[in-house]
């Protein structure tokens, strides 16, 4: 069995009106899937399965719209390939301002981008893209949240993003 975490795009977890995290636990076991963890209310899910991560996928992503009845993106890795990344450390290399905020988002398997990396633009840099993972730093903007639309025009809306805390917690 090999351990994966589902990362999910959209999808509403614990807010007003919002999936409650059981019922989300309840969407993955009615795939198949063993030791099924909710993880905070981030829109992340921990559980073991035999399946291949584009099976898995495809069988979390059905059991979703049925359970909630709206497309949301499922993003799976292995806690291996997590531990292999933060081990990695994709970071090394890049000058990154000691306020900046490290982020990874993960790409669809299709995800082409024209951009020259690393890109710069409005306060976020898009470093290096590895294995369907784009890693990128973001400085605070006045504007808000405007490095989620930079990702966006870059590799389009069925992406996901969380921060590199996020998965180095994974993976403790």
């Amino acid at each position: 069995m090999t351990e994966y975490i589902a990362f999910l795009r959209g999808i509403n977890v614990g807010g007003h009106g919002a999936v409650t995290m059981t019922d989300l636990k309840k969407a993955f076991e009615s795939c198949g899937f063993k030791n099924v963890k909710t993880i905070a209310t981030s829109g992340n899910v921990a559980f073991s399965t035999t399946m291949t991560e584009a099976a898995v996928v495809k069988k979390a992503e059905a059991a979703l719209k049925k359970s909630f009845g709206s497309d949301t993106p499922v993003h799976v890795r292995s806690r291996e390939e997590l531990r292999e990344m933060v081990q990695a450390d994709p970071y090394k290399g890049f000058a990154i301002p000691t306020d900046a905020k490290r982020v990874i988002t993960f790409l669809e398997p299709s995800a082409k981008t024209a951009l020259k990396l690393p890109h710069h633009q409005d306060g976020t840099s898009i470093l290096t893209i590895k294995d369907g993972v784009a890693y990128s730093a973001y400085a605070q903007n006045p504007k808000g949240a405007v490095f989620m639309k930079v990702l966006e025009q870059a590799f389009g809306k069925r992406i996901t993003t969380r921060t590199w805390d996020m998965i180095n917690r994974l993976v403790k």
